[in-house]
Protein backbone atom coordinates (compact mmCIF):
# COMPACT_ATOMS: atom_id res chain seq x y z
CA UNK A 1 0.00 0.00 0.00
CA UNK A 2 1.09 3.46 -1.21
CA UNK A 3 2.12 5.13 2.21
CA UNK A 4 0.38 8.30 3.60
CA UNK A 5 2.99 11.42 2.88
CA UNK A 6 2.79 14.73 4.21
CA UNK A 7 4.63 16.14 1.01
CA UNK A 8 1.14 16.05 -1.37
CA UNK A 9 -0.70 18.28 1.20
CA UNK A 10 -0.53 22.35 1.62
CA UNK A 11 -0.45 24.13 4.73
CA UNK A 12 -3.99 24.43 5.26
CA UNK A 13 -4.86 21.00 3.93
CA UNK A 14 -1.99 19.20 6.10
CA UNK A 15 -3.23 21.43 9.25
CA UNK A 16 -6.67 20.18 8.46
CA UNK A 17 -5.84 16.25 8.62
CA UNK A 18 -3.68 16.79 11.91
CA UNK A 19 -6.23 18.52 13.37
CA UNK A 20 -8.39 15.63 12.69
CA UNK A 21 -5.94 13.51 14.45
CA UNK A 22 -5.90 15.62 17.97
CA UNK A 23 -2.32 17.61 16.52
CA UNK A 24 -2.47 21.77 17.06
CA UNK A 25 -3.33 23.21 14.08
CA UNK A 26 0.20 24.93 13.94
CA UNK A 27 1.62 21.49 14.11
CA UNK A 28 1.92 21.04 10.32
CA UNK A 29 3.46 24.40 9.56
CA UNK A 30 6.59 23.65 11.89
CA UNK A 31 6.48 19.63 10.22
CA UNK A 32 6.31 21.37 6.51
CA UNK A 33 9.25 24.10 8.08
CA UNK A 34 11.36 20.73 8.93
CA UNK A 35 10.97 19.10 5.71
CA UNK A 36 11.52 22.18 3.21
CA UNK A 37 13.95 25.19 5.26
CA UNK A 38 16.17 22.77 7.28
CA UNK A 39 16.26 19.96 5.16
CA UNK A 40 15.09 16.84 8.28
CA UNK A 41 13.33 14.50 6.78
CA UNK A 42 13.05 12.20 9.89
CA UNK A 43 9.88 13.00 11.90
CA UNK A 44 12.23 11.69 15.28
CA UNK A 45 14.50 14.94 14.98
CA UNK A 46 11.71 17.51 14.75
CA UNK A 47 12.42 18.69 18.24
CA UNK A 48 9.69 20.85 18.64
CA UNK A 49 7.21 18.75 18.74
CA UNK A 50 6.22 16.60 21.49
CA UNK A 51 7.65 12.94 21.76
CA UNK A 52 4.21 11.28 21.28
CA UNK A 53 3.35 13.37 17.97
CA UNK A 54 6.76 12.45 16.74
CA UNK A 55 6.05 8.56 17.31
CA UNK A 56 2.59 9.33 16.09
CA UNK A 57 3.87 10.61 12.78
CA UNK A 58 6.17 8.18 11.98
CA UNK A 59 3.11 5.47 12.55
CA UNK A 60 0.62 7.25 10.21
CA UNK A 61 3.05 9.37 8.01
CA UNK A 62 5.82 9.49 5.76
CA UNK A 63 8.44 12.18 4.04
CA UNK A 64 9.16 10.33 1.14
CA UNK A 65 6.92 8.15 -0.60
CA UNK A 66 9.74 7.55 -3.64
CA UNK A 67 13.42 5.73 -2.48
CA UNK A 68 16.42 6.85 -3.84
CA UNK A 69 17.89 4.10 -5.55
CA UNK A 70 21.09 6.00 -7.06
CA UNK A 71 22.32 9.15 -8.28
CA UNK A 72 24.22 9.35 -11.24
CA UNK A 73 26.71 12.11 -11.45
CA UNK A 74 27.79 13.80 -15.22
CA UNK A 75 31.11 15.55 -16.05
CA UNK A 76 29.67 18.78 -16.44
CA UNK A 77 28.02 18.65 -12.20
CA UNK A 78 24.51 17.32 -13.46
CA UNK A 79 22.94 14.37 -11.26
CA UNK A 80 20.59 12.63 -12.54
CA UNK A 81 18.52 10.41 -9.56
CA UNK A 82 16.98 7.23 -10.25
CA UNK A 83 14.07 6.93 -7.60
CA UNK A 84 11.48 4.18 -6.79
CA UNK A 85 8.16 4.53 -6.17
CA UNK A 86 6.07 1.78 -3.59
CA UNK A 87 4.60 -0.45 -6.07
CA UNK A 88 8.35 -0.49 -7.86
CA UNK A 89 8.36 1.55 -10.67
CA UNK A 90 11.51 3.53 -11.90
CA UNK A 91 11.37 7.12 -12.72
CA UNK A 92 14.20 9.78 -13.29
CA UNK A 93 14.85 13.23 -11.93
CA UNK A 94 17.82 15.68 -12.91
CA UNK A 95 19.65 18.32 -10.87
CA UNK A 96 21.01 20.80 -13.57
CA UNK A 97 23.71 23.09 -11.99
CA UNK A 98 23.86 26.37 -13.41
CA UNK A 99 25.23 30.02 -13.39
CA UNK A 100 24.13 31.13 -10.13
CA UNK A 101 21.04 28.71 -9.69
CA UNK A 102 20.30 25.16 -9.39
CA UNK A 103 17.70 23.37 -11.89
CA UNK A 104 15.47 20.52 -10.80
CA UNK A 105 13.78 18.74 -13.94
CA UNK A 106 10.81 16.42 -12.48
CA UNK A 107 9.07 13.79 -14.02
CA UNK A 108 5.06 13.72 -13.99
CA UNK A 109 4.67 10.20 -15.30
CA UNK A 110 6.09 6.43 -15.08
CA UNK A 111 6.88 6.57 -18.71
CA UNK A 112 4.91 8.45 -21.05
CA UNK A 113 2.27 8.00 -24.08
CA UNK A 114 3.08 10.15 -26.50
CA UNK A 115 5.91 7.92 -28.19
CA UNK A 116 7.61 10.64 -29.72
CA UNK A 117 9.98 9.34 -31.96
CA UNK A 118 12.80 10.98 -31.19
CA UNK A 119 12.67 10.41 -27.54
CA UNK A 120 13.67 7.33 -24.72
CA UNK A 121 10.87 7.91 -22.65
CA UNK A 122 8.47 7.07 -25.34
CA UNK A 123 9.83 3.50 -25.81
CA UNK A 124 8.50 2.64 -22.30
CA UNK A 125 5.02 3.68 -22.65
CA UNK A 126 2.52 4.67 -19.94
CA UNK A 127 2.91 2.94 -16.58
CA UNK A 128 1.12 5.48 -14.44
CA UNK A 129 0.36 8.56 -13.39
CA UNK A 130 2.63 9.81 -10.28
CA UNK A 131 0.90 11.39 -7.16
CA UNK A 132 1.34 14.85 -6.06
CA UNK A 133 3.53 13.62 -2.95
CA UNK A 134 5.00 11.59 -5.49
CA UNK A 135 6.19 14.95 -7.67
CA UNK A 136 7.26 16.95 -4.74
CA UNK A 137 9.40 14.80 -3.52
CA UNK A 138 11.32 14.53 -6.50
CA UNK A 139 12.22 18.19 -5.59
CA UNK A 140 13.00 16.73 -2.06
CA UNK A 141 15.10 14.87 -3.19
CA UNK A 142 16.86 16.92 -5.48
CA UNK A 143 17.26 19.89 -2.87
CA UNK A 144 18.88 16.90 -0.52
CA UNK A 145 21.59 16.40 -2.92
CA UNK A 146 22.17 19.95 -4.09
CA UNK A 147 22.68 20.76 0.08
CA UNK A 148 25.73 18.30 -0.45
CA UNK A 149 27.10 20.46 -2.65
CA UNK A 150 26.46 23.57 -0.61
CA UNK A 151 23.74 24.81 -3.17
CA UNK A 152 19.87 25.05 -3.21
CA UNK A 153 17.48 23.94 -5.95
CA UNK A 154 15.95 27.81 -7.26
CA UNK A 155 14.32 26.92 -10.37
CA UNK A 156 11.57 23.84 -11.51
CA UNK A 157 10.40 22.82 -14.87
CA UNK A 158 8.36 19.94 -15.56
CA UNK A 159 10.37 18.44 -18.15
CA UNK A 160 11.14 15.16 -17.11
CA UNK A 161 9.48 11.98 -17.90
CA UNK A 162 5.74 11.86 -19.19
CA UNK A 163 3.17 14.62 -20.26
CA UNK A 164 2.43 17.28 -17.67
CA UNK A 165 -1.15 18.01 -18.85
CA UNK A 166 -2.00 14.39 -19.18
CA UNK A 167 -1.87 14.01 -15.13
CA UNK A 168 -2.99 17.56 -14.80
CA UNK A 169 -4.69 17.04 -11.51
CA UNK A 170 -1.92 15.88 -9.80
CA UNK A 171 0.85 18.15 -11.41
CA UNK A 172 -1.63 21.18 -10.20
CA UNK A 173 -1.78 20.17 -6.58
CA UNK A 174 1.91 19.39 -6.68
CA UNK A 175 2.71 23.05 -8.19
CA UNK A 176 0.21 24.43 -5.17
CA UNK A 177 2.41 22.61 -2.46
CA UNK A 178 5.50 23.77 -4.13
CA UNK A 179 4.62 27.75 -3.99
CA UNK A 180 2.80 27.57 -0.55
CA UNK A 181 4.59 30.19 1.44
CA UNK A 182 4.75 27.88 4.18
CA UNK A 183 5.81 24.44 2.49
CA UNK A 184 7.81 24.61 -0.51
CA UNK A 185 7.73 28.55 -0.97
CA UNK A 186 8.97 28.67 -4.88
CA UNK A 187 8.18 31.63 -6.47
CA UNK A 188 5.13 30.61 -9.20
CA UNK A 189 7.84 32.12 -11.65
CA UNK A 190 10.07 30.22 -11.63
CA UNK A 191 8.64 27.12 -12.52
CA UNK A 192 8.35 25.94 -15.81
CA UNK A 193 5.67 23.34 -17.65
CA UNK A 194 6.18 21.90 -20.68
CA UNK A 195 3.42 20.03 -22.53
CA UNK A 196 3.88 18.13 -26.41
CA UNK A 197 0.79 20.48 -26.61
CA UNK A 198 -2.57 19.01 -24.96
CA UNK A 199 -4.80 21.68 -25.89
CA UNK A 200 -7.67 21.13 -23.81
CA UNK A 201 -5.70 21.55 -20.83
CA UNK A 202 -3.35 24.35 -21.87
CA UNK A 203 -5.85 27.11 -20.52
CA UNK A 204 -6.84 24.96 -17.25
CA UNK A 205 -3.26 25.31 -16.46
CA UNK A 206 -2.38 28.57 -16.70
CA UNK A 207 -6.00 29.54 -15.08
CA UNK A 208 -5.02 27.21 -12.47
CA UNK A 209 -1.31 28.52 -11.31
CA UNK A 210 0.71 31.63 -12.94
CA UNK A 211 3.66 29.39 -13.98
CA UNK A 212 5.58 29.70 -17.22
CA UNK A 213 4.89 27.12 -19.98
CA UNK A 214 7.02 25.62 -22.54
CA UNK A 215 5.72 23.98 -25.98
CA UNK A 216 7.84 21.33 -27.34
CA UNK A 217 7.16 22.12 -30.82
CA UNK A 218 10.12 20.28 -32.88
CA UNK A 219 8.14 21.29 -36.56
CA UNK A 220 7.19 23.55 -38.90
CA UNK A 221 4.84 21.45 -40.34
CA UNK A 222 2.63 18.95 -39.80
CA UNK A 223 3.49 16.85 -41.96
CA UNK A 224 7.15 16.63 -39.81
CA UNK A 225 5.54 17.05 -36.45
CA UNK A 226 3.21 13.90 -37.33
CA UNK A 227 6.32 11.76 -37.56
CA UNK A 228 8.22 13.36 -34.32
CA UNK A 229 4.83 14.30 -32.21
CA UNK A 230 2.38 12.02 -32.67
CA UNK A 231 0.09 13.59 -30.72
CA UNK A 232 -0.06 16.85 -33.39
CA UNK A 233 -2.19 14.44 -35.56
CA UNK A 234 -5.14 15.28 -32.70
CA UNK A 235 -3.82 19.13 -32.57
CA UNK A 236 -1.91 20.33 -35.57
CA UNK A 237 0.10 23.31 -35.89
CA UNK A 238 -2.49 25.67 -35.94
CA UNK A 239 -4.63 24.63 -33.62
CA UNK A 240 -1.58 24.27 -31.04
CA UNK A 241 -0.43 28.19 -31.63
CA UNK A 242 -4.20 29.57 -31.20
CA UNK A 243 -4.24 28.31 -28.18
CA UNK A 244 -1.02 29.28 -27.03
CA UNK A 245 -2.47 33.10 -28.06
CA UNK A 246 -5.30 32.15 -25.70
CA UNK A 247 -3.17 31.29 -22.94
CA UNK A 248 -3.48 33.30 -19.89
CA UNK A 249 -0.26 35.10 -18.83
CA UNK A 250 0.45 38.60 -17.25
CA UNK A 251 1.99 40.50 -20.39
CA UNK A 252 5.88 40.63 -19.36
CA UNK A 253 5.65 36.49 -19.90
CA UNK A 254 7.06 34.68 -22.65
CA UNK A 255 5.99 31.46 -24.06
CA UNK A 256 9.45 29.51 -24.63
CA UNK A 257 9.24 27.04 -28.05
CA UNK A 258 11.42 24.05 -27.17
CA UNK A 259 12.65 22.62 -30.79
CA UNK A 260 14.34 19.68 -30.88
CA UNK A 261 17.05 20.17 -33.85
CA UNK A 262 17.23 16.62 -36.16
CA UNK A 263 19.40 16.41 -39.35
CA UNK A 264 18.11 16.37 -42.35
CA UNK A 265 14.39 16.51 -40.70
CA UNK A 266 13.75 19.84 -39.21
CA UNK A 267 17.01 21.54 -39.23
CA UNK A 268 16.86 23.51 -42.87
CA UNK A 269 17.14 27.19 -43.42
CA UNK A 270 13.56 26.77 -44.99
CA UNK A 271 12.41 25.61 -41.31
CA UNK A 272 13.81 28.63 -39.72
CA UNK A 273 11.73 30.92 -42.01
CA UNK A 274 8.91 28.85 -41.35
CA UNK A 275 9.28 29.01 -37.24
CA UNK A 276 10.24 33.09 -37.71
CA UNK A 277 6.07 32.69 -39.36
CA UNK A 278 4.56 30.47 -37.14
CA UNK A 279 5.26 32.64 -33.82
CA UNK A 280 4.50 35.60 -35.33
CA UNK A 281 2.69 38.31 -32.97
CA UNK A 282 3.43 35.50 -30.31
CA UNK A 283 5.14 36.78 -27.34
CA UNK A 284 7.83 34.02 -27.68
CA UNK A 285 11.20 33.03 -27.16
CA UNK A 286 12.94 29.56 -28.90
CA UNK A 287 15.43 27.48 -26.82
CA UNK A 288 16.93 25.45 -30.00
CA UNK A 289 17.68 21.52 -28.51
CA UNK A 290 20.56 19.55 -30.58
CA UNK A 291 18.97 16.48 -30.89
CA UNK A 292 21.10 14.47 -27.68
CA UNK A 293 21.08 10.81 -29.29
CA UNK A 294 20.98 7.59 -27.34
CA UNK A 295 20.50 3.64 -27.93
CA UNK A 296 17.56 3.01 -30.32
CA UNK A 297 17.12 6.65 -31.47
CA UNK A 298 16.86 7.00 -35.39
CA UNK A 299 17.60 10.40 -35.91
CA UNK A 300 21.13 11.96 -36.02
CA UNK A 301 21.86 15.20 -34.02
CA UNK A 302 22.59 18.33 -36.76
CA UNK A 303 25.54 19.51 -37.73
CA UNK A 304 27.01 22.87 -35.36
CA UNK A 305 26.76 24.65 -38.14
CA UNK A 306 23.29 24.13 -38.88
CA UNK A 307 22.49 25.03 -35.79
CA UNK A 308 24.24 28.60 -35.93
CA UNK A 309 22.62 29.26 -38.99
CA UNK A 310 19.22 28.47 -37.85
CA UNK A 311 19.75 30.66 -35.22
CA UNK A 312 21.45 33.04 -37.36
CA UNK A 313 17.88 33.21 -39.19
CA UNK A 314 15.88 33.28 -36.61
CA UNK A 315 17.62 36.36 -34.63
CA UNK A 316 17.61 37.91 -37.58
CA UNK A 317 14.07 37.79 -37.70
CA UNK A 318 13.22 39.50 -34.53
CA UNK A 319 13.05 36.29 -32.55
CA UNK A 320 14.65 35.71 -29.23
CA UNK A 321 16.41 32.61 -29.69
CA UNK A 322 18.56 30.53 -27.43
CA UNK A 323 20.85 27.53 -28.12
CA UNK A 324 20.53 24.84 -25.61
CA UNK A 325 23.91 23.40 -24.27
CA UNK A 326 23.61 19.59 -23.20
CA UNK A 327 23.81 18.16 -19.92
CA UNK A 328 24.24 15.20 -18.55
CA UNK A 329 24.18 13.51 -22.00
CA UNK A 330 27.29 11.43 -20.59
CA UNK A 331 24.83 9.87 -18.13
CA UNK A 332 21.50 10.04 -20.09
CA UNK A 333 20.11 12.59 -18.14
CA UNK A 334 19.80 15.49 -21.27
CA UNK A 335 16.30 16.23 -22.81
CA UNK A 336 14.63 12.82 -24.61
CA UNK A 337 17.10 10.56 -22.83
CA UNK A 338 15.06 9.80 -19.55
CA UNK A 339 14.70 6.07 -19.50
CA UNK A 340 17.38 5.13 -22.20
CA UNK A 341 19.13 1.90 -21.09
CA UNK A 342 22.30 3.16 -19.21
CA UNK A 343 25.66 2.85 -20.76
CA UNK A 344 27.76 -0.24 -19.14
CA UNK A 345 29.92 2.26 -17.97
CA UNK A 346 27.65 4.56 -15.84
CA UNK A 347 28.20 4.14 -12.14
CA UNK A 348 26.09 6.01 -9.53
CA UNK A 349 28.36 7.85 -7.14
CA UNK A 350 25.48 7.20 -4.70
CA UNK A 351 23.76 3.54 -4.75
CA UNK A 352 22.08 3.63 -1.01
CA UNK A 353 18.61 3.15 -0.94
CA UNK A 354 16.63 6.13 1.00
CA UNK A 355 13.00 6.63 2.06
Amino acid sequence: MKPKSVLGSSTAELRDALSAQGFEAYRAEQVLHWIFRRNVLDFSAMSNLRLEQRRQLAAEWCVHPLERAAVFGGEDGTQKLQLLTHDGASIETVLIPEDRRYTVCVSSQVGCSLDCSFCATGRLGLGRNLGADEIVDQVVHAQDVAHTMGNDVSHIVFMGMGEPLLNLKNVLQAIRVLIDPKAGGFSPKRITVSTAGVVPKMAELGQAVPVRLAVSLHATTDEVRNRLVPLNRRFPIATLLEACRRYPASDRERISFEYTMIRDVNDSAADAQRLIKLVRGLRAKVNLIPLNEHPGANFRRPHDAAVSRFADILAHGRVTVTVRRSRGDDIYAACGQLGAVAREAETPIEAETRR
